[in-house]
């Protein structure tokens, strides 16, 4: 299992941190994603697999409004 840091855009609230975790985790590779508020949008992702950014963003464009970057 790895570990990757990023920044999601769109997060503003609870609410968001909660909907944005149930649907990332829903993917089959990803394990656990921690969303923090502050700093806003930081999201680490634990994966089986590393999942490239467009493959995240394709699993976070079942809700609308967020987008996803990697930190480097």
């Amino acid at each position: 299992m790895t570990k990757h840091t990023y920044r999601i855009n769109g997060i503003s609230c609870g609410g968001c941190v909660t909907r944005v975790k149930k649907t990332l985790e829903a993917h089959p590779d990803i394990e656990k994603a921690e969303i923090f508020l502050n700093p806003k949008g930081k999201t680490i992702i634990s994966m089986k697999e590393k999942l490239s950014v467009k493959e995240l963003q394709k699993q976070l464009n079942q809700i609308e409004g967020y987008t996803i970057t990697e930190i480097i």
